[in-house]
């Protein structure tokens, strides 16, 4: 799934696309997270399927695993 993730400095300003296209991840969660269905995203973006979409999911969580900082509760 790794492979279906992708980062060029030269395509949409670096940020990471799913492989072949130029639709950026941070899209494909921004409809995740406004509830959309896997399948409502596929049926928005006809080209993807649902290996892509679940690329997305992963690439995301294993970002936010270690991308985050804990604060002291005072």
């Amino acid at each position: 799934m790794e492979s279906r993730i992708q980062i060029y400095p030269d395509v949409c300003n670096g940020r990471p696309v799913i492989a072949g296209t130029r639709i950026p991840v941070q899209t494909v969660m921004e409809f995740l997270g406004a509830g959309d269905s896997i399948e409502e995203v596929l049926e928005e973006y006809p080209s993807l399927n649902r290996e892509d979409i679940y690329a997305c999911m992963q690439f995301a969580a294993r970002l936010m695993a270690n991308h985050y900082e804990v604060r002291k509760i005072a």
